[in-house]
C-alpha cells in the first residue's frame, strides 16, 4: 500500500495514539486476566511440574530493584525494564520457561524525611508511590509475573530479611574448613564453634586458659562476637545531626554534606552493627572470574575489595600523654613497598586513629618542631593539643571522597611525637592528615616522599627531608629528585645493620626486607584489603527492625524464628533529636527509642530460662538489606516455611553444563540469575553485598548456587538537555524557549525572559529535565515509546533523549499497520501470494539477524533490520502474508500490543506471547553477489556476478572460461591481473 497521508475522517482504522491506547489497554487487561506471563514452578506452594516439563529450558531474568519515588518514573527509568522485557518475550517465543518479575525496594531515607516534614506515616506515602509506579509500568506493557510482586516493607517479606540476618548472626567463618569445591574457608553455624570451645578442641583467644564453662554469659558473648559474621563494634561513621542518622559514604557528597538536605556530616565513633564481609574478600575477588560480567564492572569490584600483597611493619614510638605516657608502643603500617623503608622520613595517621590522643604532649611544641608543622590555624598553633584538636574537628566535616580527592591541597599537623624508622634507627615526625583514612589498612602510613607523589607533595609543603631509595641505575643513586620517582629500578641508599638492599631489584628487595624484618619480629608479610566490614546500622525509623534483644547484662540474644517478623511500631514523631545541624558532639536518638513499651519487653526466648526482661535494638537495618536477596524471593514468594524451596532455587538458579565464556580452565559454573540488567551506579556495593549474603547462605546449605548473578549487563543512561541560569542553577527544561540563530549561528535559549545555557546531563529530577512516560503514552502510545527507546542506540551506551524523534518510531508502526489493515475499512489486506526471491532472501536474512541481535541485546540493530524489511514490503502495494506474519512475530518482543492485535486480525488465536519465533531457512539466504568487471587490455568487455569472498584462483578460472574472454585470447594470454572480487584484467598475447 502507499504511504500516503490521510485524514482521520477518511481513515477510522488508522493507527493513531488513541487507537494505540485502546489496543494496549485491551491487551494488558487480557494478559492480566489470563495470567499470560505466569511462570510455573517445579516445587513449593505453586508447584506445577507438568507445566514446567511442557516448557523448554528455564530462564531467570532480573531488573534492578526500583525505589518508588514520589515523582514517579521519567523516561530514563524504563530503559532497562523494556530491554529485559524484550529479551524475556523473545525467549518465551523460543519455548523457554521465563521468570521475569518486579518488586519494590520501599524502605529508605526519602520517605522518612517526607514523614519528618509532613507527619504522615512513611508507609502511606510509600504505598501511594508504589500504586502510581505500578500504573506507569503496567501501561508500558511489561510482561511480569505479577503474582511474584512484593515490597520490602511487607512484613511477610522482611520476616525473611530478619531470618537471613539471624543466619548470619549465628554463623562464623572458619578459614580452615574445606568447601565441597576443595577450597578453604566457609561459614559454619556458631553452635559448632561453641562446641569446639566446650570440648577444648579450640583454645580460648588471648591465651585464656579457663574452660568455656567457667566464663560468664557476658564473657562467652564477648568471645563469640569476635567470630560472628554479624557483630557490634565501635566504628567511625558519617554522623549527620541535621538528619539525626548515620549515613553511608554514598549518601555523602564530595563537599562533606548529606546528599539529602545538604546538612554537614561529621566523622564519629559510634557503636554499630557490622557484617564481617572481609572474611569473604578472597572469594568475592576470585569468583569474579566465574561470572559473565562487563570487565569494567569486575575491575570496579576488584578495586573496591583492594587486595594487595605487602608487609605490616612496626614503628616504635614513645607515648606522650595518658596513663601510659613514657611507655613505648608501635605504630603499625601496611605497605606494598617495604623495599622503600629506608626512604620513610615521616609518618601520617588518620585523624580518627586511636593513638593520636596518646601522641600529643600536654605542654608546648618539642624541640625539632618546624614552624610549618603546626597547622594552618594560627590561633590553635600555640600548643600541640590545640592544633591537633582544631585539625581533627575540621577533618570530621569532610567526606572520605573529599579527603581522597586527587590534586587537593595537602593539609596536616604534627602530633608532637617522633617514631623510629625500624631500619635506619632515625627519629621521624608523626603527623595527622586527613588524606589518610582509618578505613584502609591500619589508618597509618609510612611516608616515602621520594617515591610517592602524595607524600612528595606533603613533604614539600611541610619542609620534610626527601631521600631517594630507588633509581633507574646505580649511577643515579645521588641524583636529586625534582619530583617523586615512581618507576622501576634498583635499590640505593638502603643499607644498615638491619639489612642491605643496595643494588637489588624492587621485587628481590621486597622479599629480602620482609624476611629480615620477620626474623627480627619487626614486620610480617601479609595480604591486605581495601574493603572494610559492612556498616549495617541506621538511626532511622523506616527500615527493618533488628531481630535482636539485649539482656540486663548487655548480652545480645537472637529472637526465635517463630517470633518473626518483628514489626515496626508507630512512633510519636519521625524527627531527629538533634536540630542543631552543626552539633558534631550530639548523639543519635533513633525514633524507635521513643516507644518504651516496644523497646522494654518481657520475652521467653525458648532457652529454658522462662520470661525475662530485654531491651530491643532501636537502630534499623539499611535499605541494602532488603535489596540483597529480593531475586531469591521472586522464585518462591508464597512460601511461608522457607526463604525458597530448594527445588525452586535449584531449578531457577541452577548451574549450566558449561561455565561462562572466558572463565579459567576447569572452572565450575556458579549458577545464578541468567541475565541481570541494571545501571552502573549499583555495580559495586549492591552487587558486592548481594554476593556476600548469597555465599553465606550457600555455605550454610540453604542455596545450591554459589553466585547470585551469572550474567550482568550494565545499561547506559538516557540523557537530555538541561538548562542553567546565570547562577548555574538548573531551570525547568520544559519551560525553556529556543530561539534559532542566524546562518552559521547557534540557537539561544531563554527561561522567563532570561538567557539560559544548554548542556547534556542524566535525565532526572535534580537537573529538572525529566520527561514522564505518561506524556509519551498519551502522545504516541506505549509501543511507539518502547520502539523508540530500544532503537536509540546500543543498550550499554548513554544516549540523548529527543522527544521530536519519537515520531520516527510511530511512523514505522503506522506503516506496519497499513501493510496489514485497510485504514478505511479495517479489513486485512494481505495477499497469500508467495514473495519474490529477492524479498524471500531479505526476509530470511532479517530473521537470522534479528534472532542474533535479540540474543545479544542489540535491540537497536534488530529494529533497524525490521524497518528496512517493512520498507521493502511497503513498496509492493500489497503485502505477502508470509512476510507480514514473520514481521509481526519479530516485532512482538519490542511492540507487543500492536503485534498481538495484528496477529489476531491475521486470523490467529492464542496470542503471540508463546507463538514460535520465526526461523531462518539457510537455503533461502542466498549469498549476496558482487559485480566483477572484466577488462581485456584495460577496456571493459564483460561483467559477471560472483560471491564477495571468491578467491583469486576461482575468479581467474571463472573469467577465463567466459565466451568473450576465450574469443579474445585465441592466440594466447600474456598475463591476468586479478583484484578479487571486483576486477579482472586479461592481457592477450
Amino acid at each position: 500500500m502507499s504511504d500516503r497521508t490521510t485524514t482521520s475522517n477518511e481513515t477510522p482504522f488508522r493507527y493513531t495514539a488513541q487507537m494505540a491506547q485502546d489496543i494496549e489497554l485491551s491487551w494488558q487487561d487480557r494478559w492480566e486476566e489470563e495470567g499470560t506471563f505466569n511462570a510455573p514452578n517445579p516445587a513449593g506452594p505453586w508447584a506445577e511440574p507438568d507445566k514446567v516439563a511442557a516448557r523448554g529450558e528455564k530462564l531467570c531474568v532480573l531488573d534492578m530493584f526500583p525505589y518508588p519515588s514520589g515523582v514517579g518514573l521519567h523516561v530514563g527509568h524504563p530503559l532497562g525494564y523494556i530491554a529485559t522485557d524484550v529479551y524475556s518475550r523473545f525467549h518465551r517465543m523460543l519455548g523457554r520457561n521465563v521468570l521475569h518479575a518486579l518488586g519494590y525496594d520501599a524502605f529508605g531515607l526519602p520517605a522518612e524525611q517526607y514523614a519528618v516534614q509532613t507527619g504522615q506515616h512513611p508507609r502511606k506515602t510509600t504505598e501511594e508511590n508504589m500504586t502510581n509506579m505500578r500504573r506507569q509500568l503496567r501501561r508500558l506493557g511489561l510482561g511480569f509475573d505479577n503474582r511474584r510482586t512484593f515490597a520490602t516493607i511487607d512484613p511477610e517479606y522482611y520476616r525473611w530479611t530478619q531470618w537471613i540476618f539471624l543466619q548470619i548472626f549465628n554463623s562464623w567463618y572458619d578459614a580452615d574448613a574445606v568447601r565441597p569445591d576443595g577450597g578453604l574457608g566457609r561459614a559454619r553455624p556458631i553452635a559448632e564453634l561453641v562446641a569446639q570451645f566446650e570440648s577444648g578442641e579450640r583454645p580460648l583467644p588471648g591465651g585464656d586458659t579457663r574452660a568455656w564453662a567457667q566464663l560468664s554469659d557476658a564473657e562467652q558473648a564477648k568471645v563469640l562476637e569476635g567470630y560472628r559474621l554479624a557483630y557490634t563494634s565501635e566504628a567511625p561513621v558519617n554522623w549527620c545531626p541535621g538528619l539525626g542518622t548515620v549515613l553511608s559514604n554514598e549518601e555523602v557528597t564530595n563537599e562533606g554534606r548529606s546528599e539529602r538536605g545538604n546538612f554537614p556530616v561529621f566523622r564519629r565513633n559510634l557503636s554499630q552493627w557490622m557484617m564481617r564481609i572481609t572474611a569473604y574478600a578472597d572469594r568475592l575477588a576470585d569468583d569474579l572470574d566465574r561470572v559473565d560480567w562487563p570487565e569494567k564492572v569486575k575491575v570496579m569490584q576488584r578495586n573496591w575489595i583492594g587486595r594487595s600483597a605487602g608487609a605490616r611493619v612496626a614503628f616504635p614510638v614513645t607515648l606522650a600523654a595518658g596513663e601510659r605516657a613514657g611507655s613505648t608502643t608501635d605504630i603499625e603500617v601496611f605497605t606494598t613497598r617495604p623495599d622503600t623503608l629506608f626512604g620513610a622520613t615521616f609518618m601520617v595517621l588518620a585523624p580518627e586513629h586511636p593513638l593520636v590522643d596518646s601522641l600529643v604532649p600536654e605542654g608546648g611544641w618539642p624541640d625539632g618542631t618546624h614552624d610549618d608543622w603546626k597547622g594552618a590555624d594560627a590561633e590553635a598553633s600555640a600548643t600541640p593539643q590545640a592544633a591537633v584538636a582544631a585539625y581533627r574537628l575540621a577533618a570530621s566535616r569532610k567526606s572520605d571522597v573529599e579527603r581522597q580527592t586527587e590534586g587537593k591541597d595537602k593539609t596536616g599537623v604534627f602530633t608532637g611525637s617522633f617514631a623510629t624508622n625500624p631500619v635506619t634507627g632515625q627519629p621521624i615526625p608523626v603527623f595527622v592528615a586527613d588524606y589518610v583514612l582509618m578505613g584502609y589498612g591500619t589508618g597509618a602510613i609510612m611516608a616515602v616522599p621520594g617515591h610517592d607523589e602524595r607524600d612528595f607533595e606533603y613533604a614539600t609543603k611541610f619542609s620534610i627531608p626527601v631521600v631517594r631509595v630507588v633509581a633507574p641505575s646505580l649511577d643515579e643513586a645521588d641524583a636529586p629528585l625534582a619530583d617523586a620517582y615512581v618507576g622501576d629500578g634498583v635499590i640505593v641508599n638502603s643499607a644498615s645493620d638491619v639489612a642491605d638492599l643496595n643494588g637489588l631489584g624492587v621485587e628481590e628487595a621486597k622479599a629480602r626486607i620482609i624476611a629480615e624484618l620477620e626474623e627480627r619480629e619487626i614486620a610480617e608479610g601479609t595480604i591486605n584489603y581495601r574493603i572494610r566490614d559492612w556498616l549495617f546500622s541506621r538511626q532511622r525509623y523506616w527500615g527493618e527492625p533488628f531481630p535482636i534483644v539485649y539482656d540486663e547484662d548487655g548480652v545480645v540474644h537472637a529472637l526465635p524464628e517463630e517470633q518473626l517478623p518483628l514489626t515496626l511500631p508507630d512512633v510519636p514523631d519521625y524527627s531527629p533529636k538533634t536540630f542543631d545541624p552543626d552539633d558534631a558532639n550530639s548523639s543519635p536518638e533513633p525514633p524507635l527509642s521513643r516507644v518504651p513499651e516496644w523497646v522494654e519487653v518481657e520475652l521467653d526466648l525458648g532457652d529454658g530460662r522462662g520470661r525475662r526482661r530485654f531491651r530491643r535494638e532501636t537502630n534499623t537495618m539499611p535499605n541494602w538489606a532488603g535489596s540483597c536477596w529480593y531475586y531469591l524471593r521472586y522464585l518462591d514468594p508464597a512460601n511461608d516455611t522457607a526463604i525458597v524451596d530448594p527445588g525452586n532455587e535449584r531449578y531457577w538458579m541452577g548451574t549450566w553444563p558449561t561455565p561462562v565464556a572466558g572463565a579459567p580452565a576447569g572452572t565450575k559454573d556458579p549458577g545464578g540469575v541468567d541475565l541481570y540488567v541494571g545501571g552502573v551506579e549499583h555495580a559495586v556495593l549492591h552487587l558486592l553485598y548481594a554476593r556476600f549474603w548469597h555465599k553465606v547462605l550457600h555455605d550454610l546449605g540453604y542455596l545450591e548456587s554459589e553466585e547470585p548473578f551469572r550474567k550482568y549487563f550494565s545499561q547506559g543512561y538516557i540523557q537530555a538537555y538541561a538548562y542553567t541560569d546565570a547562577r548555574g542553577q538548573y531551570v525547568p527544561a520544559a519551560e525553556v524557549e529556543e530561539h534559532p540563530g542566524g546562518p552559521g549561528e547557534e540557537p539561544t535559549f531563554t527561561w522567563g525572559g532570561q538567557q539560559v545555557f544548554r548542556e547534556y546531563g542524566k535525565i532526572g529530577k535534580s537537573l529538572k529535565n525529566s520527561v514522564s512516560p505518561d506524556e509519551m503514552y498519551d502522545a504516541y502510545g506505549a509501543d511507539t515509546f518502547r520502539v523508540y527507546e530500544m532503537s536509540m542506540g546500543p543498550l550499554e551506551v548513554s544516549k540523548p533523549w529527543e522527544t521530536r524523534a519519537v515520531v520516527g518510531a510511530q511512523r514505522f508502526l503506522q506503516r506496519l499497520w497499513r501493510n496489514v489493515v485497510d485504514e478505511a475499512t479495517g479489513e486485512v489486506v494481505v495477499t497469500d501470494d508467495a514473495p519474490d526471491q529477492a524479498l524471500t532472501t531479505q526476509l530470511h536474512r532479517t530473521i537470522q539477524g534479528v534472532r542474533d541481535d535479540f540474543e545479544d541485546l542489540r535491540f537497536n540493530t534488530a529494529i533497524a533490520k525490521l524497518i528496512e524489511l517493512n520498507n521493502s514490503v511497503t513498496k509492493l502495494g500489497v503485502a505477502p502474508r508470509e512476510v507480514v506474519e514473520a514481521m509481526v512475530l519479530m516485532i512482538a518482543p519490542v511492540a507487543p500490543h500492536i503485534a498481538e492485535e495484528l496477529w489476531s486480525r491475521l486470523g490467529h488465536s492464542g496470542g503471540v506471547a508463546y507463538a514460535p519465533f520465526p526461523e531462518a531457512d539457510p537455503s533461502k539466504i542466498v549469498e549476496e553477489q558482487v559485480t566483477c568487471v572484466i577488462q581485456i587490455k584495460g577496456k571493459v568487455r564483460d561483467r559477471v556476478e560472483v560471491a564477495p569472498d571468491i578467491s583469486e584462483d576461482e575468479l581467474r578460472e571463472l573469467v577465463l572460461a567466459r565466451d568473450k574472454v576465450r574469443a579474445a585470447t585465441q592466440d594466447g594470454i600474456r598475463t591476468v591481473i586479478v583484484r578479487a572480487p571486483k576486477l579482472v584484467n586479461v592481457v592477450p598475447m
